[in-house]
């Protein structure tokens, strides 16, 4: 009897090249596989004909914890040719790793991710020792573009080297004591026949040896915890989703290259990279000559033979193009001389090349693979692409939105709202929907499988992983998300941690938008059937209360307006005008804080505006003389500020109000020309918390004010830009100036 231990990188074309070789060669009893153990009464499902990449995708869902996990699989893949070359050779096929979901595998998304943090010390020395700059090309350095020759005894050299003595954690410790189980198993019952056993690099040393001896019965798969809802499935997978440079830690980047190094070897790999670059900036249109891509093979070639490589490796090709084409400086380093997604800065022809290399290929799964039961249920009542106008005032249009806003929180690609109600509530009815035809719909829908069987069931509980960790902000669009989805069983949990949050808000301006949102699902039942809920009234109590403590522990300077805060007063009188008797919210109270900000020179601008116009609107009068209040406030550096405030709180008290106009323009008048300027901005803040209609009233009061014969509407239609009647003032300010310093005007 002999053990084969091939550690392997995943999704590397030589380790593919050398497990199916082994595999063909030995013709062993068992081939042993790292990969999920509750997969292998599914062989058959896995081996279907299918187009690769695809994945298992595992969903897994308690009380305390959700996880979604994929075990990725391409052509060339060490664990898919040694799943496909033991079937060829009659071999007994087993995963051999824990389940996905299992707690051992708890931080882990992607199971075939590199893990070379572990080992960074030894591939730093490495890194330096052949002059790379990271593992990947230090890889293709060492195996992928040197001869298959004592391929074997080389990865083992090298895996032995960076596992050394690194210290695993309880969970590599867990899954290599698992994986050893199998193994012994395997060997004691396959005689004097052989088994070859595939496992990450890493993996191998520490298996080598806890298969000399322990257990040799058959391990028991891992059953979830009762009251645990766990499904996998297989979902056709993208070579974008694999590729590192689009985030995911393959071990592995550019997989559309690795396709053809696969196919072709390394030769024809890199003369079809060199083709696929080119393809691709021609069809977006940017320059590339024949003469560049001479240049290109030539940097490419003298770069291999100065870098020892028999062919062109992937860095040597790169290096080769961004030579011959990029001839600016470059903002940021290389993405092939770094790992992981790309970053901001990247020359657009450096981008496009990384796509190059990416590849476009999507899986697909055989016509017969199961699927959940949330993919037949959508796809029989989504229909087909195209718009949908949906009147909320009618029971089946409702129906049909709640179903789209039910895949919109599953993020099912292709459906897009285009319009509709917002948190703030209002009078909109109606709803205008884009669906559209997406490669990754299918995916999508079998990885939100995992949340439920249903629409409702799985955007339930996607709303519901929300909630984990958010802050205020992302709770108050959980709950209006619910409501348009149709949850009422959601909303008790969501308010909970609402309430929870708001007791412990901190920023007046995030409690004032959850009050807003809050507020406007207590009032209004159209659409959302939550009018009166004792719960949303709750939150509506604790959120007034909050904000008006946290208002009074505002201090600041002149500063300019914070429209948040001014919104977060705005809620508080909402609530107090419209809710506060049913609540019990205290009025009284409410306009104590009120008039006290008011009166506070500490307090900045805007909530001192804001604070009179709650007292204001909410009495119908205001508790100190307005008038005098604006000319204490008429500082050019904030006047605008405070006005904004008040305006957005009481604008109808101010125009209604004997003299507060005519006041505003006395104060306004009175400013020189350079401190009008400096009001200026703020000013036209402030005046836009006015309707259309009430600009065009207060231009024909002051119109008639100053007893001119031009029409309040034609002020209203100023056809230069505000900037460039500023710029003319300032420059008749300068010729005045001028002529005055020659004595041609009096001072």
């Amino acid at each position: 009897m002999t053990v084969t231990f091939l550690g392997v990188r995943h999704h590397s074309p030589a380790c593919a090249r050398l497990v199916a070789e082994t595999v063909h060669s030995v013709r062993p009893a068992y081939v042993l596989v790292e990969g999920p153990a509750d997969m292998n009464h599914r062989m058959d499902e896995l081996l279907l004909d299918h187009e690769l990449p695809i994945a298992v995708y595992t969903s897994y869902r308690d009380s305390q914890r959700r996880h979604g996990s994929w075990t990725p699989l391409c052509d060339y893949s060490p664990e898919w040719t040694a799943l496909t070359a033991g079937r060829d050779v009659g071999s007994e096929l087993r995963f051999i790793d824990l389940p996905a979901w299992h707690p051992a595998l708890a931080e882990v998304r992607n199971r075939y991710a590199d893990a070379e943090a572990r080992y960074n010390e030894v591939t730093g020395r490495l890194y330096r020792t052949f002059a790379v700059d990271n593992v990947d090309a230090l890889w293709d350095h060492l195996f992928e573009i040197e001869p298959a020759d004592g391929l074997a005894e080389r990865l083992g050299t090298y895996f032995e080297l960076v596992r050394g003595d690194t210290r695993t954690g309880p969970d590599d410790v867990a899954r290599e004591a698992y994986m050893a189980q199998w193994i012994r198993a395997a060997v004691a019952d396959a005689g004097d026949r052989p088994v070859v056993v595939v496992t990450g690099g890493f993996h191998r040393p520490a298996l080598i040896r806890l298969a000399e001896q322990g257990d040799r019965s058959w391990p028991e798969v891992p059953q979830p915890p009762e009251g645990a809802a766990v499904g996998s499935y297989l979902v056709p997978y993208s070579f974008r989703r694999l590729d590192a440079f689009d985030g995911y830690q393959s071990g592995m980047p550019s997989p559309g290259y690795y396709q053809d190094l696969w196919e072709s070897g390394p030769a024809d790999a890199a003369r079809r990279l060199t083709e696929a670059v080119a393809a691709r900036l021609r069809g977006r249109r940017q320059p590339v000559s024949t003469a560049d891509l001479i240049a290109a093979r030539a940097i490419a070639d003298g770069l291999a033979l100065l870098r020892g490589h028999p062919h062109p490796a992937r860095v040597d090709v790169l290096d080769g193009l961004a030579s011959a084409l990029v001839s600016e400086a470059l903002e940021a380093p290389l993405p092939w001389a770094t790992r992981g997604p790309l970053q901001a800065g990247n020359h657009p022809v450096i981008v496009e090349m990384i796509a190059a290399l990416s590849g476009d290929r999507v899986g697909r799964l055989h016509h017969s693979t199961p699927l959940p039961p949330l993919v037949r249920t959508v796809l029989a009542v989504l229909g087909g692409p195209g718009e949908e106008r949906l009147d909320l005032g009618k029971e089946a249009d409702r129906d049909r939105s709640r179903l789209l806003h039910r895949l919109r929180v599953l993020r099912i690609p292709g459906v897009t709202r285009i319009s509709g109600p917002g948190p703030a509530g209002g009078t909109e009815l109606v709803e205008r929907w884009t669906l559209t035809e997406s490669d990754d719909r299918l995916p999508a829908l079998i990885e939100a499988g995992g949340y439920g069987v249903d629409p409702q069931e799985a955007a339930a509980a996607a709303l519901a992983e929300r909630i984990a960790g958010a802050d205020l902000d992302q709770l108050a669009d959980v709950l209006f998300d619910a409501a348009l989805c149709g949850i009422g069983e959601l909303t008790g949990q969501v308010l909970d941690d609402l309430a929870r949050a708001v007791g412990a808000a901190a920023d007046l301006g995030s409690l004032g938008r959850t009050l807003t949102v809050t507020l406007a699902m207590w009032r209004h039942d159209g659409l959302f059937g939550t009018s009166g809920s004792t719960t949303l009234g709750t939150v509506v109590q604790a959120a007034t209360r909050r904000a008006l403590w946290l208002a009074e522990g505002v201090r600041g300077g002149p500063a300019p307006a914070d429209l948040q805060r001014i919104d977060a007063v705005t809620a508080v009188r909402d609530a107090l005008r419209h809710a506060g008797p049913s609540l019990g919210l205290d009025t009284d109270a409410a306009l104590g804080v009120a008039d006290r900000l008011a009166a506070r020179q500490e307090a900045p601008p805007d909530l001192r505006g804001a604070s009179l116009g709650l007292g204001w609107s909410l009495r119908g009068t205001a508790a100190a003389d307005p008038a005098r209040a604006l000319r204490g406030a008429f500082v050019p550096a904030s006047a605008g500020d405070w006005l904004a405030g008040l305006f957005a709180l009481a604008r109808e008290e101010v125009l209604h109000t004997a003299g507060m106009l005519e006041l505003l323009d006395e104060l306004v008048g009175g400013m020189t020309d350079h401190d009008f300027l400096v009001a200026l901005p703020a000013l036209r803040q402030a005046f836009g918390f006015f309707s259309p209609r009430e600009r065009h009233l207060i231009a024909t009061r002051l119109v008639e004010r100053r007893a001119g014969d031009v029409a309040g509407w034609d002020l209203m239609r100023l056809e230069a830009a505000p900037e460039l009647v500023a710029a003319g003032r300032a420059l008749d300010e300068r010729v005045e100036a001028a002529l005055r310093r020659e004595g041609l005007i009096a001072s």
